[in-house]
């Protein structure tokens, strides 16, 4: 998972087999793998391979020479990003961090900007009824896609990754730029929405290729500051494209569509260049033939698990959209349909799971590394984290406007809190770590407990008549707290894997991220359509009741009323009654979150031993 610190996703989202039998089972990355088993068929046993687990493992090494080799017995990609390292020098690769961090930013620039510009290309057809779909179609489409996407990176390279993600980008920039009907732009939206997620997610495996793991946390927050400008620049920016005289929200997509492949140009060009260098060294072997068509097809399905992938998928798109189309259902919940999604959905997970443990001849994410406790709790820390996120934030926005009578400029500010707070807090973190190591103790004695602090002092500020002031307090203390906290989840998970099973735990850890939010929203959404109207209907003097619908369902009624008046107090009164339900439920999921967080191994990155040659 890329980091985001939009809305606290990232955007978050990126083997060993056993020992020899009379060793300890460590759950540390420092124990490289043993070989165990057999080659796919296609490897003529040059790459030895787990029967359970599947992934290609290293022979046994614990020596630092053996580990700063390219390890001959992994992916391609993976051996090729290894070798990379070993062949540019340090300027090459600092150079590479600046276009890292461009390529970053104007990323988040336009991430942000799409938001804007969106209402006008949707303008012509905003009544359509699969409008309102298309962000939920699309968000679905990148998330399940950075599963295959983690098996690209390791497969066929970075690069490729890379190059294929950008002309996502750019195929959905521009057919929103000339987007005339709905299907075009739910097109549009998907293209945009993977291709922004495969460039995030390969900026996090960059980061986690080239850097020794003592530093990784500050650099995973480097790439991620833009953010601290973004925030701030777009809105204005936006405006200049929109206003009279301006180039219009057409040549805006348009803009983003050049600019895009331009900054990302540079990077692509690096790691070509240091590819064929490193292959002319004799760094990385050719890679054998794969036979004939039908058998290199063969080798690419086992090699991709697409038996597996296409379960998984599956089972994740219905059960995901169970959750985001109940609304548009006459019978909500007991919708046969819904049930269905719901249904089918969890049990080709289940069987997902069947498959990889029993039927898989390489699996998606190793066995062993889904048994060790640091990963699992790792899981549950990002799928509770998540969820209480989106139970208690799905309508602090809405508050801002109505209860404490903010300004849209304004509430888009103070929205934006997180963003500025985690961003700077998680630079710093990354500097501590250099010098105490141990992500657990930072996440468990601040990470944890300051959010934990900030969301259940809002359910003492988050009423009517509080200053706002307090709410902006709380949102920094969570923000300080989602900054250790978004860093760790990423950073803990490559502490106790290797190279080559980074980006399958990312990814896989991407998925219960979205599962989560998903969950977070429909909580807060059963809690709001179950609370509120009814506080409402009570609360309401007999004078507005007639107009209670209108009340209820436009958040511009709701502020029309003047701040003091009867009716308006009601509406403050009835958001208040309705926070105060989803504030105490997250609160409560947050003790998940530390539970879990107490439960990891107590890695030190100081200490863990990784690849080390050629990484900043």
């Amino acid at each position: 998972m890329g980091i985001s610190f939009k809305g606290l996703t990232s955007a978050a989202l990126v083997s060993k087999s056993d020992r020899d039998a009379n060793m300890t089972e460590k759950d540390v990355a420092d124990v490289p793998a043993s070989v165990a088993g057999h080659s796919t068929s296609m490897d003529g046993g040059h790459r030895p391979v787990d029967e359970k687990l599947g992934a290609p493992r290293s022979e046994d090494e614990t020596d630092d020479d053996s580990l700063n080799k390219v390890d001959t017995t992994v992916e391609a990609g993976v051996q090729k990003a290894q070798a990379m390292t070993m062949v540019w020098t340090k300027k090459e690769l600092l150079l590479a961090y600046v276009n890292v961090w461009c390529l970053a930013w104007i990323l988040a620039f336009t991430s942000s900007s799409i938001y804007l510009l969106t209402p006008y290309v949707t303008s012509s057809f905003e009544a359509h009824s699969l409008t309102a779909l298309t962000s939920v179609i699309a968000s679905l489409v990148a998330g399940i896609w950075k599963l295959p996407y983690a098996k690209i990176m390791n497969i066929w390279g970075r690069p490729v990754a890379l190059t294929i993600g950008i002309i996502s980008c750019v195929m959905g920039l521009v057919m929103m730029a000339g987007c005339k009907n709905v299907q075009t732009y739910c097109a549009a939206m998907t293209f945009w929405s993977t291709g922004y997620n495969m460039v995030d997610f390969s900026i996090t495996i960059f980061v986690a290729d080239t850097s020794k793991l003592r530093n990784r946390a500050f650099f995973i927050a480097f790439v991620a500051s833009p953010w601290l400008i973004t925030t701030w620049v777009y809105p204005p920016a936006m405006a200049s494209v929109l206003s009279e005289g301006g180039m219009g929200f057409k040549w805006g997509f348009g803009m983003f569509a050049i600019i895009i492949p331009v900054v990302a140009a540079p990077l692509i060009f690096m790691f070509t260049k240091n590819n064929r260098k490193a292959r002319a060294q004799g760094l990385v072997p050719e890679e054998p033939s794969r036979g004939s068509f039908f058998q290199a097809l063969k080798y690419y399905v086992i090699e991709f698990d697409v038996v597996g992938l296409l379960v998984l998928a599956t089972g994740l798109a219905l059960f995901l959209l169970a959750f985001n189309l109940y609304s548009f259902q006459a019978d909500t919940w007991r919708s046969p349909m819904i049930i269905c999604f719901i249904i089918f959905g969890a049990l080709l997970i289940i069987a997902f799971g069947v498959w990889e443990k029993y039927g898989a001849p390489v699996t998606f994410v190793p066995w062993h590394l889904l048994k060790n406790r640091t990963v699992i709790f790792t899981y549950t820390m990002a799928f509770s984290l998540y969820t209480a996120w989106y139970v208690w934030d799905s309508y602090l926005y809405s508050m801002l406007v109505v209860v404490f009578n903010q300004p849209i400029l304004y509430a888009g500010y103070i929205n934006n809190t997180y963003t500025m707070g985690s961003c700077f807090c998680s630079l710093i973190y990354g500097v501590a770590l250099r010098y105490y190591g141990k992500l657990k103790m930072y996440s468990l004695i601040l990470g944890v407990p300051l959010t934990i602090l900030g969301v259940g002092l809002m359910i003492h500020f988050r009423q009517p008549d509080v200053n706002i002031g307090y709410i902006v307090m709380c949102l920094i203390f969570i923000a300080f707290g989602g900054g250790i906290l978004v860093i760790s989840e990423q950073t803990t998970l490559m502490t106790v894997s290797k190279q080559q099973d980074y980006p399958a735990l990312l990814a896989t850890e991407s998925m219960i991220i979205a599962v989560g939010s998903a969950i977070g929203s429909t909580i807060a959404g059963a809690i709001w359509t179950g609370v509120f109207p009814v506080r409402l209907m009570e609360n309401l003097p007999a004078e507005s009741q007639k107009d209670f619908a209108a009340i209820y369902g436009e958040l511009g009624t709701q502020s029309s009323y003047p701040v003091g008046s009867p009716t308006r107090d009601a509406i403050n009164l009835s958001y208040g009654q309705a926070q105060r339900y989803m504030l105490i439920s997250a609160t409560c999921l947050y003790l998940i979150t530390w539970v879990s967080v107490a439960l990891w191994q107590n890695v030190d990155v100081k200490k863990t031993k990784q690849r080390t040659v050629g990484l900043l």
